[in-house]
């Protein structure tokens, strides 16, 4: 009997024990760690704990859905969607922790209200910041603009390296890095010399001196062009006489190349070739040329332009 007496009171005392721990830890819970005046705001350490689990849980389900989605996406494509979802799980955050306040009693309207003016400030601020993640979202979607790609924005000609939710990298002939804000994509035309394929359809612009045979200088033009072994044989080269200028005859050789990249190198080995066939042939190049004509005067017709000029003055005055 003693026993068993004594097992019932170590059961009692153990259950005491528990729920003293129990009770230590639901007031460790209601610890209060901020409360403003108007006691609309109210911050615990068990707020903050549910708050923690939430965004944990919210955590693992987007990597379950960026796992699932990206599966059997390519690897080009796999980069583009990972800096979409970026940009969308920061959203999804956001509008959780929300919720998760909402849900748990806290006043989400007036932590919204006392910090507009602060939001206002920071949106103005942040401005252009906004547009040019909403350009690098446009661009990621509608796949204007791939890796890879040779584009002509302001003038300036560059192959695209990376594109980020922000800023595209592009590189220039000149082994130059361009940092290309998205929002230009926007503001600005844009010429994407690959989007229809790698190969492109170049030109040379030369003329002639009034004369010339242009049978000659159109079968000179296309040797000259097919001597590179960058142009391609099909399509081939092709000799169009543009116009009458004012002091040449105008013409152009177009030709199709695969590396629009590099192409000033295959120009100018053209242009070589061109310069040493017509001097074989003795077809000249002419420049613009101005005459000028001084006439001498008299000093007899000096001076009566003077005086005629002071009889002027005088009248006017």
């Amino acid at each position: 009997m003693q026993d068993k007496v004594g097992e019932k009171l170590d059961k009692i005392e153990d259950a005491i024990t528990e729920s003293s721990i129990w009770e230590q830890f639901i007031k460790f819970l209601e610890i209060q760690l901020y409360q403003n005046e108007a006691d609309t705001i109210r911050i615990t350490v068990g707020l903050l704990m549910v708050v923690g689990v939430v965004l944990i849980i919210t955590t693992l389900i987007l990597a379950m859905i960026k796992r699932l989605l990206s599966r059997r996406l390519p690897d080009e494509d796999k980069a583009k969607f990972n800096t979409v979802f970026s940009f969308t799980r920061w959203f999804i955050y956001v509008v959780v922790l929300l919720v998760a306040l909402s849900g748990i009693g806290v006043n989400v309207t007036a932590i919204i209200a006392a910090s507009a003016g602060l939001l206002i400030g920071i949106g103005l601020a942040l401005q252009t910041l906004f547009q040019d993640i909403i350009s690098g979202v446009f661009i990621l979607i509608d796949q204007s603009v791939h890796v890879g790609d040779i584009i002509e924005l302001d003038g300036k000609v560059g192959r695209v390296e990376e594109i980020k939710l922000r800023t595209t990298r592009a590189v220039t002939v000149d082994n130059k890095v361009m940092i290309i804000p998205n929002h230009l994509y926007l503001t600005n035309s844009l010429y994407n010399w690959t989007q229809n394929g790698k190969n492109t359809r170049e030109w040379i612009d030369v003329g002639v001196a009034y004369g010339s045979d242009l049978r000659l200088v159109e079968k000179l033009l296309l040797e000259a062009t097919e001597s590179s072994d960058l142009v391609f044989k099909s399509p081939p080269p092709r000799v169009t006489f543009t116009d009458f200028g004012d002091s040449s005859l105008n013409f152009r050789v177009a030709f199709t190349v695969e590396d629009s990249f590099n192409v000033r190198i295959p120009k100018s080995d053209i242009r070589f070739e061109i310069d040493r066939l017509f001097r074989e042939h003795n077809i000249s190049i002419p420049f613009p040329q101005r005459d000028i004509h001084i006439i001498q005067q008299s000093d007899q017709d000096i001076k009566l332009k003077m005086n005629t000029g002071e009889t002027e003055s005088s009248s006017i005055e």
